[in-house]
């Protein structure tokens, strides 16, 4: 029997699961919005290093962010897939998509250990406690969309994906594409703009 839920009749002409959805992910803009204004708000103003420019290391960040962008091309290719009613394809890119994430995970565990081993702590510094509380909210959506991802693949599995219930692959892309840009801006404010800070900025004639 056909199913009828994805073309269900609203005010707003969005299925309310699309419409829930953006409503969290817009819930989810203010909340990393604020850490990210916290963020440049006390950048460069840690009294103490380890300091930016001492350790980031910008081309191993960039190769990470390079696999997190790889992974986006993956979910759209999973929601193809699903339109299409290819069964094979649906699993195989939804796999893929969780398999980079988790090597993107990978790469932050790495630079996390190594970070802490150089003198960077949650305490140690304002630069510390900003990093690793936006980074690390950041990597626990990405590990909250490998879970689904794999949950996905594992309904796939059992051929329960396809065009009629197309819009489940949909919501988790929707939910990674955001994952992945939230990513870009903090690599291009903390990395690129922020990583090469030293000591306390002062104002001239300080």
């Amino acid at each position: 029997m056909a199913q009828t839920i994805e073309h269900e009749y609203t005010t707003t002409g969005l299925n309310h699961r699309k419409m829930l959805m953006w409503v969290f992910l817009g819930s989810d803009c203010l909340f990393f919005g604020s850490l990210i204004a916290t963020y440049m708000v006390y950048r460069g103003q840690s009294l103490v290093g380890p300091y930016p420019i001492d350790i980031i290391d910008i081309p191993l960040t960039t190769i990470s962010t390079f696999v997190l962008l790889m992974s986006s091309f993956c979910m759209v290719q999973a929601l193809a897939a699903t339109n299409a009613n290819n069964q094979k394809a649906i699993i195989n890119w939804l796999l893929a998509t969780a398999v980079l994430g988790a090597i993107f995970i990978g790469f932050q565990v790495y630079e996390f250990n190594t970070f802490k081993n150089e003198g960077l702590t949650l305490g140690g510094n304002l630069f510390g406690a900003s990093f690793y509380t936006l980074t690390g909210f950041h990597g626990a959506h990405v590990t909250l969309g490998i879970i689904w991802l794999v949950a996905l693949a594992i309904i796939g599995a059992k051929g329960r994906l396809g065009p009629n219930t197309a819009l489940d692959v949909e919501l988790c892309g929707l939910y990674w594409h955001f994952v992945d840009i939230v990513w870009i801006v903090i690599f291009t404010l903390l990395y690129l703009v922020g990583g090469f800070d030293g000591g306390p900025i002062h104002s001239p004639g300080g």
